[in-house]
């Protein structure tokens, strides 16, 4: 099954073409089918693949279907490589990916694009597909832009509405400022080591290059310009709530399987050049710890049930960077797995909610709902323990472990653990205010549960997944340099498993007990300007808005009438002028030409004579 390797990433795509070229006309349940189907047939392939590839006990397997360019000495063929770093991503990829296209099967319902919605998930599950497969990076950088493109169609797939449009504006052109980044990135590996291909490229770097180079620093922050913008983080985060404007079943497929962990795999693919700048590796893990204490505190202040989950999103990518950030490259992959579990049940999970409650996603209009949805409520309470990391969940074996190597990373990475446990103790709050709100309080609106096997049949065995995911093991041991066996003393256990029950509580005595007024401290002078900032992720939007985007709308409305294209114009109407003169003295009369020579000679003697 290992020859058929490449039918992973082509099932999908034939499912969109099938989808596109019927031009949408396919009735729902045959678009249903071609999408779904596709889907799940890849991972039946992926599978059967995995499993043979596991039981061959080889470290990789390439497999080279054509040559896609070669110019010169550079060649890049469409390779696909496989080893345990790009098995895990293609089981997460294919696996998650189908259930969340059997959930929209059902959520998608009577929608007029029902076709179109299956198009655009086929080609973007396709192109992840591509990005992790991908064995040189020329290839992993199409579906890299493969996945930009879709999500920009995904996310502003209700197109009719003005603000989905702004949105889906808003998430290519942030994403695009880190694509650019990555690919300056490559030119300059390229131009250093001669390959892009990935394990050439590695094993030259590491020839070539001494730890702490210029041209390792250089190179390892382009890409991570990449791969900040792909996966949400300071300073390109800015585009991840917005993206909520797409459909549920969107916001699960981009923040929990997909799309905002391609950063996560860049960096973890390219270890070897992150371990050649130090540096660099360390910013990563900085980037992470402030991007995941940003989010927390601003999804500690949202109203809208998908923007909270979408700021826990961040904060999560957050934790992966800062494993990168000390080197713990297998715990990185590790919670990418089982965020993606706990996150997939927790989107579609509220999508359910949503669609019992009528399409109404402020959490201050749901409450008391545990008792109308009490199959939504125990699976989004699964998925909340895993993501709060409480003890024997999925969430807490990879947490954990990540801030186990950052405790024992040494003093440079101390303050990168103390981020960490304040994250954990944020994740706890926030995600039980959540809860709370939704489930518990006083009851605003009547629910009504959403049955039927293909909406509620994912969402089991993604909790079944959220709560045993942590046993599993991982094949990346091939891939990393062996990780050290890390046990934190029983204190700073205490610490990490304590303070997310802390948040809990907090949050029990705050939203249910009412013990503090909350409307009255956000206000508050200070608490008002403080909700505000935080609301406004630390005044991110404010910061781009004043620095970017109004110096260009004003340098736009100085220029509305484009006095840069008068320049041009006036040449042009010059050159007519001079044209005119010139064609004037075309008489067509001998005795003109005559003197017109004559005059001429004449100058040309008396420029001889004074010289």
């Amino acid at each position: 099954m290992l020859d058929m390797l490449w039918l992973v990433p082509t099932i999908p795509l034939i499912g969109f073409l099938i989808l596109t070229l019927t031009a949408g006309k396919l009735p729902e349940v045959p678009a249903a089918i071609v999408g779904a189907g596709s889907i799940g047939l890849s991972f039946l392939v992926a599978l059967l693949a995995g499993l043979e590839f596991m039981s061959s006990e080889v470290e990789s397997f390439s497999q080279n279907l054509w040559t896609w360019m070669s110019v010169g000495a550079f060649e890049a063929g469409f390779s696909l490589y496989l080893d345990g770093v790009s098995l895990v991503m293609m089981f997460i990829i294919t696996g998650i990916g189908f259930l969340i296209h059997v959930y929209a099967t059902g959520y998608m319902h009577d929608d007029p694009s029902y076709a179109r919605f299956f198009a655009y998930m086929n080609l973007f599950v396709s192109a992840m597909l591509i990005l992790v497969l991908g064995d040189n990076l020329l290839l992993l950088f199409m579906g890299w832009e493969g996945v930009g493109l879709c999500s920009y169609l995904l996310i502003g797939f209700w197109y009719t509405d003005t603000y989905n449009g702004y949105c889906a504006r808003k998430a290519f052109v942030v994403t695009r400022v880190g694509d650019a980044s990555m690919a300056l990135g490559l030119f300059l590996l390229f131009v250093s080591v001669g390959t892009l291909n990935i394990q050439e490229a590695m094993v030259a770097a590491q020839a070539q290059w001494t730890p702490g180079a210029g041209i390792a620093t250089a190179v390892t922050l382009l890409l991570l310009g990449g791969a900040v913008g792909k996966s949400a983080q300071l300073p390109l985060q800015t585009w991840l709530p917005d993206a909520m404007a797409g459909p549920t079943p969107i916001s699960a497929l981009i923040h929990a399987a997909t799309m905002v962990t391609a950063g996560v795999y860049l960096i973890a693919r390219t270890h070897v050049l992150y371990m050649l700048a130090p540096e660099v590796q360390h910013l990563v893990g900085i980037i992470g710890a402030i991007t995941l204490l940003i989010a927390g505190f601003t999804a500690l202040t949202q109203s809208d049930i998908k923007k909270v989950l979408a700021f826990s999103t961040m904060s999560q990518i957050g934790y992966m960077f800062l494993a990168l950030g000390v080197g713990a490259w297998s715990s990185a992959i590790f919670h990418l797995m089982t965020h993606a579990f706990f996150k997939a049940l927790l989107f579609l999970t509220a999508g359910s909610i949503i669609l019992a409650m009528h399409h109404e996603q402020n959490i201050f209009k749901m409450g008391g709902l545990r008792k109308d949805l009490p199959w939504s409520h125990a699976l989004f309470l699964i998925g909340t323990v895993a993501l709060v990391a409480l003890p024997f969940t999925s969430g807490f074996f990879s947490k954990e472990e990540i801030l186990a190597s950052a405790l024992a990373h040494g003093d440079d990475a101390y303050i990168l653990w103390i981020a960490g446990v304040a994250g954990a103790f944020m994740t706890g709050l926030y995600s039980f205010r959540l809860y709370f709100l939704v489930f518990w309080g006083k009851k605003t609106h009547d629910g009504h549960e959403v049955m039927g096997l293909h909406l509620q049949g994912p969402l089991v065995v993604l909790a079944v997944l959220s709560l045993i995911g942590g046993y599993f093991t991982i094949p990346v041991e091939s891939v990393f340099p062996e990780p050290e066996e890390h046990h934190p003393s029983v204190f700073y256990q205490a610490i990490m498993i304590g303070l997310p029950i802390l948040g809990i509580l907090i949050a029990y005595l705050v939203f249910v007990k009412k013990l503090i007024n909350t409307e009255r401290l956000a206000g508050s002078g200070f608490g008002k300007m403080l909700h505000h900032f935080w609301f406004t992720q630390w005044g991110m939007d404010w910061l781009y808005d004043t620095i970017i985007v109004k110096p260009y709308v004003g340098l736009a409305k100085f220029n509305k009438n484009d006095f840069i294209d008068s320049i041009y114009n006036g040449t042009a109407r010059l050159t007519l002028v001079l044209h005119g003169l010139v064609s004037d003295t075309q008489t067509g009369q001998l005795r003109w030409y005559a003197i017109t020579v004559a005059c001429g000679l004449l100058l040309l003697v008396s420029i001889g004579v004074l010289l």
